[in-house]
């Protein structure tokens, strides 16, 4: 059996209450993971449907929060806001600079009804900067960043990694590590201040690494060719017999040898795992002896050893994984199967 949802309020988090203007993209998964951490939530909806991704019904990113129709284009709602704003210790929201100031909700407005209140703004390009009002999502954040140019094959274009390094990753993660920190300070202090989460910001700041082995000599501008983008035959996910895939992480020697001895390469690769020179060899050969089995044959094969493999599973088959199913990874709420919150904490309730 798969687990059910978490009591509401029962986190680390219980007892803190934060407004969340109803929006799409990153601010919604950033009060997603405030509320999955305990945290109440107010998602202020407008009365004029917005643009949105799917049903709603069924749309993950809302769950936890209770939702009132409030339309802040009027005196009365734009009241009815601030006094929620009043009654809490943090605000998100994720439109477009200037259109909560528009409103009478900006960082001044709500402020001045609450002193304490972290607000937290989470957009593209930032609150200031000459692009700062430009339309955008995740893939033209990343692009500019310098993260999009390093993901794919060598011969191939950039490769989209959905929406999970701009918008999730760089933006609502980013966005919640600033509200907590700010509220941490605002917890000594008494005093709120306005967290600018800009996801080309913290979608840059996923680069450290790369940046690091670059500065290095260690990494090379050009893309499909470096130790962690699938330039390396030793990382990188391999197709099965099946057509379906297997993939292959095996950075250290130790962890390549037990790979290599498995598929029945050639021993003397172990000593020549980081020679540049035999890589091309080295991929051809994995790629021909991975051909020959089943995905599941070769999960089997591999057992529970140290060698760094693991079956590609899709969304679909990623809840059916024995490690994922005892860990309970993924809930079951209203009959929808969706991860579970994260990370998990030895004293999760408030009470504990």
């Amino acid at each position: 059996m798969r687990a059910t949802a978490p009591e509401p309020g029962s986190g680390p988090l219980a007892g803190l209450r934060f407004v969340e203007m109803a929006g799409i993209g990153p601010a919604p998964f950033a009060a997603m993971v405030l509320a999955d951490l305990g945290a109440t939530g107010i998602r202020v909806e407008g009365p004029r449907p917005g643009l949105g991704v799917g049903d709603p019904a069924t749309d993950i990113t809302r769950r936890g929060r209770v939702a009132r129709v409030i339309d802040a284009r009027q005196d009365q709602g734009r009241e009815e806001i601030l006094d929620l704003i009043g009654e809490s210790d943090a605000l998100i929201e994720g439109f477009r600079p200037g259109v909560m100031e528009r409103l009478g909700l900006g960082p001044l407005d709500a402020m001045e009804r609450n002193p304490a209140l972290v607000y937290g703004r989470i957009t593209g390009w930032g609150q200031e900067g000459p692009w700062a009002q430009r339309a955008g999502h995740d893939i033209t954040y990343i692009a500019v960043a310098g993260v999009l140019a390093h993901i794919g094959r060598v011969d191939g274009p950039p490769t989209v990694p959905l929406n999970l390094v701009g918008d999730y990753a760089g933006g609502s993660m980013m966005l919640v590590t600033g509200i907590l920190a700010a509220l941490w300070q605002a917890q000594r202090t008494g005093i709120g201040q306005v967290v600018d989460a800009a996801m080309v910001d913290g979608a840059a700041l996923m680069m450290s690494l790369m940046h690091s082995m670059r500065a290095s000599h260690a990494w090379s501008i050009e893309r499909g060719v470096n130790l962690l983008d699938g330039g390396a035959p030793f990382y990188d996910a391999y197709r099965c017999l099946d057509g379906r895939w297997l993939a292959v992480g095996c950075l250290e020697p130790r962890f390549f040898a037990e790979f290599a001895d498995v598929i029945g390469l050639d021993p003397s690769y172990a000593e020549r795992q980081y020679d540049l020179a035999c890589w091309e060899q080295l991929r051809a050969d994995i790629v021909r002896i991975i051909a020959t089995r089943t995905r599941d044959d070769w999960v089997e094969a591999f057992g529970d050893g140290d060698a760094c493999v693991a079956p590609v599973l899709t969304m679909d088959e990623a809840p059916e994984h024995v490690h994922l199913r005892a860990r309970k990874t993924f809930i079951e709420v209203d009959g929808q199967v969706q991860a579970a919150p994260a990370p998990r904490f030895s004293r999760p309730s408030a009470g504990g």
